[in-house]
């Protein structure tokens, strides 16, 4: 069936938001509904699921012979998810962090990121290092539900509110979950099919890399099942679901998306000069950026949602100069360079310091 370009797009994308949503919330109500609790339920199932799409996305990708548009989802994903997911969730409502194993995430994520950036060194992910990375999934996983015990009641109260108690009856709809998760996954799985394909046309017609497209189409459209959940979440005030749900995501993205698809593809998953001379370093530092943020008291406030939103627009502006090659670009760089990366990082350090300061970690000048 040949499908005009933006039907494949508009398709894809939409059986994937759709197909999320549905295992998402099928997958919820099933773990729930076998007793299951709603905190290991977001913590595990929930954060597997919520990764879903950007997993069909590149499992066919690498069946296609397109490791661009992996590395682009998985990348853009993660980078997409800290700066536009989460700079938006904070600007509906400032994010207050209670959550303790989010705030073990962080640096979680920080090394899972350093750890692909040197693995994707020699620019290949091989069906070893694949594995390896999966295998480190399930340690997190295991972690995660050791660490679920020690979390407060209102933590507890707030998984339940979003994910639901087990309701009388429930068992007996089991099939009836079952039934969503498997419709969920037939969507998600059709919807990859598309969206690969129309992401590779889209770059054709363009005449730009499927990198590109990976890091900014797809990397948004598998993402969106992510964006929902946070933004729901913020504004409904359950701030730590909105928080843990981006920073679990990018653990996954890497562990999961990655780490599966380079072990099942015969022959890994090949990294682009491109991404690991500037991709995978951007998404390196917009892991970094957390720690300060989370230092602040354990609070995303406005501005520093505004902020992380501003870098995104930046950093899809630098990509889309860069792939026309337009002559704004070393103007742009140049700014970008000197001046607005600098007074972001001054900005932040000195709310860390101050954090510290507020905290008694660091001693008051003086």
């Amino acid at each position: 069936m040949n499908l005009p370009l933006w039907l494949l797009l508009v398709l894809g994308l939409g059986f994937l938001f759709a197909g999320g949503e549905l295992l998402i919330r099928g997958a919820a109500r099933l773990g729930t509904a076998i007793g299951i609790s709603p905190l290991i339920v977001g913590l595990t199932i929930v954060a597997f699921t919520t990764s879903a799409p950007e997993l069909a996305v590149s499992l066919q990708a690498a069946a296609v012979g397109q490791a661009d548009l992996v590395i682009g989802n998985v990348v853009g994903s993660n980078i997409s998810n800290v700066l536009l997911i989460l700079g938006l969730s904070a600007l509906i409502a400032p994010l207050v962090v209670r959550q303790r194993l989010i705030r073990l995430d962080v640096p979680i994520m920080i090394g899972v990121s350093i750890l692909v950036n040197l693995l994707a060194l020699d620019g290949h992910v091989s069906r070893l290092e694949g594995a390896l990375l999966f295998s480190l999934l399930l340690v997190y996983l295991a972690l995660a539900v050791w660490l679920s015990g020690e979390e407060s009641r209102a933590i507890r109260e707030e998984y339940a509110s979003e994910f639901g108690e087990a309701q009388p009856g429930a068992a007996q709809r089991w099939p009836l979950y079952l039934l969503a998760v498997a419709a969920g996954l037939g969507l998600l799985l059709q919807g990859a099919n598309w969206l690969v394909e129309g992401a590779v046309a889209l770059a054709r017609w363009l005449g730009v890399s499927e990198l590109i497209i990976g890091l900014t189409i797809v990397a948004v459209g598998t993402s969106l099942p992510e964006m929902a959940t946070s933004l729901i979440a913020a504004a409904r005030g359950e701030r730590d679901i909105a928080v843990g749900n981006v920073v679990g995501s990018n653990i996954f993205n890497l562990l999961s998306v990655l780490g599966l698809t380079a072990t099942v593809a015969p022959d890994g998953v090949a990294v682009a000069s491109a991404a690991l001379a500037f991709d995978l370093p951007v998404m390196i530092a917009v892991a970094v950026a957390c720690l300060p943020v989370f230092f602040n008291g354990y609070r995303i406030e406005r501005w520093e949602g505004a902020l992380f939103v501003a870098f995104y627009v930046a950093y899809i502006a630098y990509l889309v100069l860069a792939a026309v090659q337009h002559d704004a670009l070393p103007l742009f760089s140049n700014v970008m360079l000197w001046f607005v990366i600098p007074l972001a990082a001054i900005t932040l350090l000195v709310v860390t310091v101050r954090a510290l300061r507020a905290n008694a970690i660091l001693p008051d000048e003086g």
